[in-house]
């Protein structure tokens, strides 16, 4: 196994450590209008977890559909259930009860083996952190998306010299996390996410450690990512400013989704 490959596995755990709970409410279902065909099917998900031998609901009954190619903003307060939204959506995690499918794959039913499949087939991540491996270079902090080893390594090497070349890191690709600028290592990891040309990609707080000069460039950039690829873009963000980008704003607070 190489280095980029062992490493790897750092990145899908990170993944998993932003759920968090909220109390219950009565849920809401709000739908997409008439339009293309749904991306994501949300129906009745509800996710409860036990927490000092008590249960919280931190999802309480979310009806919702995001038709393919939608650029979505969700907002709410801190404990709303927003990272717990979002990884139904990443296939890390399944409802307690309802559904979730992404297209025609029901990810609340499935395996363990089909959910990994699912997000390394659709799905990219891009987080506030970053989340990048400090010990590899930004080309082989790309190439940890091949750690399945599903790619040959050239292969991988021209696919991750490609991605950083998109987002305007070509000169950069042979530096550590440590030798860039906060927005070039948001740079490094949106290269990551779009490298297995994934039809959707998810965004958790990825402008939550920038000042607001970057965050407009990041924003910028993914905001023209998702134009020219036609992508499905799921954008959690405590920033209006972020927010009013999307072409659609949702509200997650107490486990509840409304329109804005």
């Amino acid at each position: 196994m190489s280095r980029v490959e062992g490493a790897a596995t750092d990145v899908v755990d990170a993944t998993r450590a932003s759920s968090s709970p909220s109390d219950q409410h009565s849920p809401t279902a709000p739908h997409a209008p008439e339009g293309p065909r749904p991306m994501y099917s949300l129906t009745d998900v509800v996710k409860t977890y036990s927490q000092k031998k008590k249960t919280v609901t931190a999802l309480a009954g979310v009806t919702l559909e995001i038709p393919a190619g939608q650029m979505v903003a969700i907002q709410g307060p801190t404990g709303g259930g927003k990272s717990t939204l979002l990884q139904m959506l990443g296939a890390l995690d399944r409802p307690t009860s309802g559904t979730v499918r992404l297209g025609e794959t029901d990810l609340s039913g499935a395996g363990d083996h089909a959910l990994a499949a699912a997000r390394g087939r659709e799905i990219g991540f891009v987080f506030q952190g970053f989340n990048l491996i400090p010990t590899l270079t930004a080309a082989e902090n790309v190439e940890t998306a091949f750690a399945d080893g599903s790619v040959p390594r050239d292969e991988r090497r021209r696919r991750a010299a490609a991605a950083l070349a998109s987002v305007g890191l070509a000169e950069r690709a042979d530096h550590l996390p440590v030798e860039l600028s906060g927005g070039q290592q948001q740079r490094v990891a949106i290269a990551r996410a779009l490298v297995k040309e994934p039809t959707v990609l998810l965004a958790d707080e990825p402008t939550g450690s920038l000042d607001e000069a970057t965050r407009d460039e990041i924003m910028d950039l993914l905001e023209g990512v998702w134009r020219e690829r036609g992508l499905t873009l799921v954008v959690v963000t405590h920033d209006s400013a972020v927010a009013r980008r999307a072409e659609r704003r949702l509200r997650l607070e107490g486990g509840r989704v409304t329109e804005i």
